[in-house]
């Protein structure tokens, strides 16, 4: 029977499934067909992510040569920055075992009608992120029921299913017998749909949704409670116990980390406790995501904390990634004079080597690059050298470095800060800003939270954690991971 009928064993309502047919419909009209349309593509070195071997998959008017001998291809979608961190993670986990990481990312490729279908549903994701932090009965009604609820039911992943046959055709003259990793649930679908032999499907995020549900595919997760929670469909039927994902479908592998961060974790925690101990000045990394949203509270943590940078007692870190814009903002609001800062824009390699050289990091440092992946990766470069990232709970909250959890943007983030209060390498989430700003202090005053959250980082490190991304491309190459 046809996937989008039957999901796991779990009938689909006709009613439901003549909606997702009429949802597929309309973006075909809206966007078109491609099905006819011959694909092919070359291999180039990425241009940041090259030191991690990652090649990008451009599309060639030639026969196309893809390489498939010790090749894996990550599919991914440039949909905030959520999505692409993971893939990193993937890609550099890749790298470090042995494999060549080949980056497909199905929302860039403006031709094809996956590219249109995905950029306009970001669009729309991007507006209401920022909407939800503007106007705060859209977020209690609107955005918050539809990103822990909406996306939660079975009959939204029909839908997703159906449409993800749209985007298939963009991938079917890639070899289908290369490895293949999937960050969201579309490059999964669509791999699935054409006839890739063995996908894993990486789903994000600590709060178990069916819009992360691909069907063919292995699920991997990062946490024990995602783990329940997928495998029992947990409430992604409100009015029937649903059949559960069967044996071999899921794995609970661990966060997705890159391997640089991950080999690196004593030493950077070493460093961290050694400037406590000699009481240098605490320093924030402070990271802007990929919707632009949380404005207000950026400017509110940027006013707090500078008086204690010019009085040397914290460093601040500002990762505006490819947000100018909120960055002008912000030194705007908060009152932030040139003289205040040094910015560092649109110069990955010179930022890299300032990060890197490791002198000078005092004051006000304020990065961004229009390249997304250099905005994406300088957050990376920019934790080794960091005490404390300040976040929302999205992905970064899996990642090994001590962070304090402000106000997430969407519902389907809070048990982001659940997970990382619990293995304590991070605060649970704070949502109000005047307790934020003290906890700013206390971590500056009160050499014991940041001892803390480091023993945490620690913690997970022995246990294995952290180990996600390298666990989730031994799923797709075939080999057995431990429990």
């Amino acid at each position: 029977m046809e996937r989008s009928k039957v999901i796991f064993g779990n009938e689909i309502a006709p009613k439901d499934y003549k909606k997702a047919l009429k949802g597929m419909e309309k973006f075909r009209r809206k966007f078109g067909d491609d099905s006819g349309v011959e694909y092919r593509f070359v291999t180039r070195d990425n241009p940041v992510l090259s030191p991690l071997g990652v090649k990008d998959l451009v599309l060639t008017d030639g026969a196309g040569d893809v390489p498939e001998e010790k090749s894996l291809i990550v599919g991914n979608i440039r949909m905030g920055y959520g999505h692409y961190r993971i893939s990193i993670a993937i890609a550099s986990a890749a790298h470090a075992l042995g494999y060549t990481p080949l980056w497909l990312d199905l929302n860039g490729y403006p031709a094809s009608t996956a590219t249109k279908i995905i950029s306009h549903q970001n669009d729309l994701y991007s507006l209401g992120s920022r909407l939800s932090q503007k106007f705060s009965l859209f977020n209690k009604l609107v955005w918050e029921p539809i990103n822990s609820e909406g996306f939660r039911k079975l009959t939204y992943n029909a839908g997703d299913q159906k449409t993800a046959e749209l985007m298939a055709p963009l991938l079917r003259h890639l070899p289908k017998s290369i490895p293949y990793v999937a960050t969201h649930a579309w490059p999964a679908q669509a791999a699935v749909h054409a006839g890739f032999h063995r996908v894993v499907n990486a789903i994000p995020d600590n709060w178990p949704m069916a819009l992360h549900l691909a069907e063919g595919s292995i699920h991997t997760v990062q946490t024990p409670s995602a783990y329940l929670g997928y495998k029992s469909l947990r409430g992604f039927d409100p009015k029937r116990v649903l059949k559960p994902m069967p044996e071999g479908t899921l794995y609970d592998v661990g966060h997705y980390v890159d391997h640089e961060l991950v080999t690196n974790i004593e030493g950077d925690c070493a460093a961290r406790l050694d400037r406590l101990a000699k009481g240098a000045p605490r320093r924030f990394l402070l990271t802007v995501g990929g919707a632009g949203a949380q404005k207000d509270l950026f400017v509110a943590i940027t006013r707090h904390l500078l008086p204690r940078v010019k009085k040397g007692e914290a460093v601040l870190f500002i990762n505006a990634g490819d947000h100018r814009h909120v960055w002008e903002e912000i030194a705007r609001e908060a009152g932030v004079n040139k003289g205040d800062c040094v910015t560092h824009f649109n110069d990955y390699e010179g930022a890299r080597a300032f990060i890197e050289k490791g002198e000078d990091l005092t004051g006000l440092q304020v990065f961004c690059n229009d390249e997304i992946f250099a905005a994406v990766y300088l957050t990376n470069l920019l934790m080794r050298v960091s005490d404390v990232i300040l976040t929302k709970p999205s992905e970064l909250s899996f990642y090994p470095v001590p962070k304090v959890m402000i106000h997430r943007v969407g519902g389907h983030e809070a048990w982001g800060a659940v997970r990382t209060a619990e293995v304590g390498d991070g605060t649970y989430e704070i949502d109000d800003t005047r307790e934020a700003l003290g906890m700013l202090s206390h971590l500056i005053d009160d050499k014991e939270y940041l001892t803390a959250l480091c023993r945490g980082v620690l913690r997970g490190k022995v246990h294995g954690i952290y180990d996600g991304a390298y666990k989730a491309v031994k799923l797709a190459v075939g080999e057995k991971i431990d429990d």
